[in-house]
């Protein structure tokens, strides 16, 4: 008997009509929908956790469009999840929404998830890495069975290789995708499948993989009780490589021993979107397909495909600023369809549109061809999931605040611009905020290209399947967000580790505006800083403390308890910061430059504080840079940022900076020492290269000693002077440099001892002064100045 004649037996009444399916295929996807408006079964039984048949209903909603999930989650330990994907061309969708569309009852007959994700569990414990079994819909044939790694990541590798393809996807185009959906009997390509894949199993038979012989006699058991109750209106779609299995006669005894004792756990399901571009993924639960886009189209173009698709590929193209033509259009169409002539195929395939692109409408370039496959190939659809579907309270609160905002979850990653003055724009920042407090990055901060102001604030967005596990993981602290992320921010204060992880929390919460959780993590924040000794840890947390005393301002949240710690904080730091200063190696030191920064800036901030006690901690500060710049037990690299923030602040006159840099400078300092504190005054983004070019008293001390280190020690300070000037704009460098070439000899200004520097003339150039003038007139929009006018002039350019 053939293989058709088999079929039309099973189809009469002999047997279940197994229709073994590449998931994620559209080819499988049509054939699978022709066979059922053929076979016209009483039940549909589909590959899928069987605790998701309450959920069924929901695909017949309006609201819901694919790509979504079935996600199953462990109750008491959401993070342990399993997602279930589907697309609009999965065959498992075509055949849930015939099953709801002809009001025939559908079942799922995989493992359930009970089971599913205890295996997980179990191997966590056991501190194994042992691969949990793949949900439907996870692989390109539906399993992970042979023990072969080729078979186990792509069964039809090995068809398509044993057919002389060295790629599967072109031969499963050829032979399944190219097959127009009406051609011949419905269920021969099912029926050809299963040949091919019993002899694969014939060959490779579970390959060891118990878990595949559990899975399958499960899905027995399933269709046994369906024909006891349908008796033969049974119809099966699952992936092709168990249908073999399926088929296989074994005893019910036999099938129920291999599911004795197997794990469980409270499970709950629900649906969720899901996006192309995850269903593009190998990693984790995705499908591993490589177009999801491209299958899209295939399964929805009613015809001329190739033609449609490039039209689509054109218009990306135009909407990109590119020159793309209907003559452009029609000839990449023909060079695909030469393309599929020269390679023996019987439509033009993803390969050889992609190769038309090239050609024809990219100019040989590859570059607009990652954005095709970006946005064509792959894509961004996310789909979405009606209200009436499950959910935990906090996913209801998030999509309530969602919709109230106007803040739609989109696959693609976009830039949302917040003006935190607009009560609007404060409340989406508040939300975002609150949720990446919860661990549910669905945005992230970015720097802003517009205005820096303290009311601006710059997220990218996107948003991943996965964050519905994390919404579900959150779940356990609150009903909804704003109570969660207040659970949540009392719990993480509790538990820190370090001061600065206390004080980078405090600034969340006001930033996320949690008051009710701003005492709790004070009162943390007061005792981990009266316990912690180390002034690193200190200087680390001071300017997260201060930078939150801004949010007062724009957000409105009372920040007075906040500002007493920080000054507090900082009066601490004032007096371990010299002591703590002594005897660093270079590493240490460049460490503590960056504390003496980072407290000098939050100072400046404290000190604007409308708070009591915050004026005098300006002059503190200063006290302890003059402590810093002149003690010789200080490494030289924070000597000369002392000496720096205070000639920056107005603390010290330019004379005074000049005599300190002269003595430093001096041939009884070691060179290396000289090297640092040079560092420490001018070097890196500190603007120190400016300072050179417009104070030239400066300039001339450096070179003057730079030209005077002994050969023997220039090696050693080399890197560090390299370092040093290195970090300076390309233009502040040539500046210096033809000002250092300028003089030969002669200088410009006086050292501090009153003689003139070597290469700088002694008085200013008054001819060059004067040749800038009709420059600033221009620039005035002076075009009549008296005498008077150009005296005035010549002295401020002088």
């Amino acid at each position: 008997m053939t293989g058709v004649e088999q079929t039309a037996g099973r189809a009469a009444g002999a047997g279940p009509v197994l229709l073994g399916v590449r998931h994620h295929g559209p080819g499988s996807a049509r054939a699978v929908r022709a066979a059922l408006e053929e076979v016209r079964p009483r039940v549909v039984l589909i590959e899928g956790p069987p605790e998701a048949d309450a959920l069924i209903p929901i695909a017949a909603d309006e609201e819901m469009r694919p790509p979504v999930a079935l996600l199953a989650h462990a109750v008491d330990e959401p993070g342990r999840s399993a997602f279930w994907p589907l697309a609009g061309f999965s065959p498992e969708w075509i055949a849930l929404r015939w099953a709801l569309e002809h009001h025939v009852p559908a079942r799922f007959i995989d493992l359930p998830a009970t089971h599913t994700l205890a295996w997980g569990r179990q191997e966590d414990e056991a501190g194994t890495e042992g691969e949990r079994p793949p949900p439907a819909g996870t692989a390109p044939d539906g399993d992970t069975g042979p023990g072969s790694a080729e078979l186990r990541i792509d069964p039809l590798g090995v068809l398509a290789d044993a057919a002389g393809y060295d790629d599967p996807e072109r031969w499963w185009e050829d032979v399944v995708e190219h097959r127009g959906a009406g051609e011949g009997d419905a269920l021969a390509p099912f029926t050809a499948l299963e040949e091919a894949m019993g002899a694969l199993r014939e060959t490779y038979g579970s390959g060891g993989h118990d878990r595949d012989l559990v899975r399958e006699a499960y899905m027995r058991l399933q269709v046994r009780a369906a024909q006891r109750e349908f008796e033969h209106g049974v119809a099966v779609v699952c992936g092709a490589w168990h249908v073999p299995a399926l088929r296989q006669k074994t005893t019910v005894a036999a099938d129920k021993a291999l599911l004795k004792g197997l794990p469980k756990v409270k499970t709950d399901m629900t649906w969720v979107p899901w996006t192309h571009r995850r269903l593009a993924r190998t990693s984790g639960y995705g499908a591993g397909i490589d177009s999801p886009g491209w299958y899209g189209h295939l399964f929805g173009a009613p015809d001329r495909p190739v033609e449609r698709w490039l039209t689509k590929v054109a218009g990306l193209l135009r909407a990109e600023d590119r020159i793309v033509s209907s003559a452009h259009v029609i000839e990449a169409v023909r060079l695909a369809e030469t393309l599929a002539a020269m390679r023996g195929r019987p439509l033009p395939g993803l390969s050889e549109t992609t190769d038309a692109v090239r050609a024809v409408m990219c100019e040989g370039s590859d570059v607009p061809l990652a954005l095709i496959r970006d946005r064509l190939v792959v894509g961004d659809v996310l789909g979405e999931v009606p209200p009436s579907a499950p959910a935990v309270p906090l996913q209801r609160d998030l999509t309530r605040l969602q919709r109230r905002l106007r803040l739609k979850p989109e696959a693609l990653e976009r830039e949302l611009e917040l003006d935190l003055r607009k009560e609007n724009d404060a409340a989406r920042s508040r939300l975002l905020h609150r949720l990446r407090l919860l661990g549910i990055a669905w945005g992230e901060p970015a720097a802003s290209r517009g205005s820096t102001g303290t009311f601006r604030e710059t997220w990218r967005l996107r948003w991943e399947p996965e964050l519905s596990v994390r919404v579900a993981e959150a779940g356990v602290w609150g009903t909804t967000v704003l109570s969660a992320a207040t659970a949540k921010a009392e719990a993480d204060a509790v538990g820190a580790e370090g001061l600065a992880g206390v004080t980078g929390l405090a600034e969340r919460c006001l930033l996320a505006e949690l008051p009710d959780a701003l005492p709790t993590v004070m009162r943390v924040l007061a005792d981990r800083a009266a316990l912690d000794t180390d002034v690193g840890h200190l200087a680390q947390a001071l300017p997260a403390l201060v930078r939150s005393l801004r949010y007062g301002d724009v957000r409105g949240t009372d920040t007075g308890a906040l500002a007493e710690v920080a000054a507090g904080l900082a009066e601490r730091v004032f007096v371990g910061l010299p002591p703590a200063c002594a005897a660093l190696d270079a590493d240490a030191a460049e460490e503590m430059r960056g504390h003496v920064d980072a407290v000098h800036g939050a100072v400046a901030l404290l000190g604007d504080a409308p708070a009591a006690g915050h004026g005098r901690l300006r002059g503190r500060w200063q006290s302890v840079l003059r402590v810093l710049s002149g003690r010789d037990t200080v490494p030289g690299v924070v000597r000369g940022r002392a000496v720096r923030l205070l000639l920056d602040d107005g603390q010290l006159a330019q004379d005074e900076a000049a005599l300190l840099m002269g003595l430093v400078l001096s041939p009884g300092t070691p060179p290396a020492d000289a090297a640092a504190w040079v560092e420490g005054f001018v070097g890196g983004g500190s603007g120190g290269g400016m300072l050179l070019v417009h104070d030239e008293r400066l300039l001339g001390l450096v070179d003057a000693w730079l030209t005077g280190v002994p050969a023997e020690a220039f090696t050693d300070v080399l890197p560090l002077l390299r370092r040093t000037f290195s970090a300076y704009e390309p233009g502040v460098r040539r500046t210096l440099g033809e000002l250092v070439r300028r003089g030969a000899g002669t200088g410009c200004g006086a050292t501090a001892a009153g003689t003139a520097t070597p290469g700088f003339a002694a008085d200013f150039d008054i001819e060059r002064a004067d040749a800038v003038l009709p420059v600033v007139r221009l620039l005035l929009g002076l075009d009549d100045m008296d005498e008077n006018t150009d005296d005035n002039l010549a002295g401020v350019t002088g």
